[in-house]
């Protein structure tokens, strides 16, 4: 009887103290740890985050003092982690675990500032034959020691269930802490079974749309080239020429041509696994925005513009390349991704397009068209100069500004489109209407 009521009061107590260290009651809420899970098709990598100073109490290592974690440490955290992290089959049978690349870092906790933590990777490996994708993880770092504390687990990256985006934050899908009845703490049941293939295919569809909609570098580049749908170079200079099959044309020319270009070295470089160093190619890619700028100011090279747009789109291409790269698929995941990528790419690419032919074929006879012109082809320069010196190592704001500037590319596309429409519009009104009133003036004479 005295035991039963001493785990009550006990149970109690740590019901009491969760509650003061949870965000409502508290100044400040406790930093928990974090598993986030990558789940590749063999195996699930995990990066886990934990408090620096939770982790010195459970574990015993002094990591919460030092400003790097020297190799007995890193190995000691590295052992720690191996004994409480156990992930295993429904059925009982334990995966395989290893951990790697123990370091100290620092996260920022809302109202609280920041604060130390311990940085580890570890891949969880199931036995062979035994589905991935529902398995029983069990958990109890730190939270073994301090029963305050909790341990969120959340999905940033699966690929069968089109979680995609590097950038997106992580899908929560459970919660390790301890249970105050036994003072246990459970395993979490995991169920990644919603997946399939086609998920994984929209995802990537859908990435690459947002991928060349917030890459701005790409957007300039096109764009520079088909600022001369609508004009003709003479002497040396452009001159309006505003016929509207030669401008879809040469805009078709030129989207085809980038198309292909940037496709091949896509599929070349991310099928091959090429390493390719990204600073050389970010910075070649702001070079070629250079030259499109100038191009757009005075005729490089007239008539051309397909030719550049499909050589220059290698380059291209070999930067998308780094998006799938991140990912770590496997053969048959990286040839499905490539044409959903390459899929939204292009949808996205041709809506922009689309959208931007109406004010070109509008303007091209204005005369604020040279100014426009100009004064945008200078802006594209001094952004892709920008670019290009912060891809070189030196930090600077235009630079930074050009990065943000690119999410106001497409409203402003769409404004200039719609008010293009109009414009168009009213110009066909007006030449019925003229040519009704000739016709009746004709016929009353």
């Amino acid at each position: 009887m005295i035991r039963m009521l001493l785990r009550v009061l006990v149970g109690l107590g740590c019901v009491v103290v969760v509650l003061l260290g949870s965000p409502g009651a508290g100044a400040h809420p406790m930093p928990g740890s974090k598993v986030v899970l990558d789940v590749r098709e063999t195996a699930i990598n995990a990066e886990l985050l934990l408090p620096a100073g939770n982790l010195a109490e459970a574990s015993g290592i002094d990591v919460n003092v030092k400003a790097v974690l020297s190799g007995e440490d890193a190995a000691g955290v590295a052992g720690y982690l191996r004994e409480h992290v156990r992930p295993a089959t429904v059925d009982g049978v334990p995966w395989a675990v290893e951990i790697s690349e123990v370091r100290l870092g620092y996260a920022d906790q809302t109202g609280a500032g920041s604060y130390k933590e311990v940085v580890a990777h570890a891949v969880l490996t199931p036995p062979p034959g035994a589905d991935m994708r529902r398995f029983v993880l069990g958990y109890d770092a730190v939270v073994h020691k301090v029963v305050t504390h909790v341990a969120i687990v959340a999905v940033r990256q699966d690929w069968r269930a089109g979680r995609v985006d590097v950038d997106n934050d992580a899908r929560q899908i459970g919660v390790v802490r301890v249970d105050a009845g036994s003072m246990t703490v459970p395993p979490l049941a995991v169920d990644l079974d919603d997946a399939s293939a086609w998920r994984g295919f929209v995802g990537m569809v859908v990435l690459g749309g947002h991928h060349i909609l917030e890459g701005t570098d790409h957007l300039l580049f096109l764009f520079t080239l088909l600022l001369p749908a609508v004009l003709i170079a003479k002497a040396g200079r452009w001159h309006p020429d505003n016929r509207p099959r030669r401008a879809i044309r040469h805009i078709l020319a030129v989207t085809i041509a980038f198309t292909v270009g940037h496709s091949v070295a896509l599929a070349v470089s991310a099928l091959s696994r090429l390493e390719i160093p990204a600073r050389p190619v970010e910075t070649l890619i702001a070079a070629t925005i250079l030259v499109g700028g100038a191009h757009a100011i005075r005729p490089l090279f007239p008539g051309r513009e397909a030719v550049v747009a499909g050589t220059f789109g290698l380059v291209h291409g070999m930067a998308f390349s780094f998006t799938l790269a991140e990912l770590e698929l496997s053969t048959s995941q990286l040839a499905l991704s490539l044409l959903g990528f390459n899929l939204g790419i292009e949808a996205v690419q041709l809506l922009l397009v689309a959208l931007a032919l109406p004010p070109l074929l509008v303007l091209a006879t204005t005369r604020a068209q040279p100014v426009l012109r100009v004064g945008s082809a200078l802006l594209v320069i001094i952004a892709a100069l920008g670019w290009v010196f912060d891809r070189l190592g030196v930090v600077n704001p235009i630079a930074s500004a050009a990065d943000q500037a690119g999410t106001t590319i497409l409203p402003i596309i769409t404004i200039a489109a719609a008010a293009a429409l109009v414009v168009l519009a009213a110009q066909v009104l007006r030449r019925r209407l003229l040519t009704t009133s000739t016709g009746t003036a004709g016929v009353s004479g």
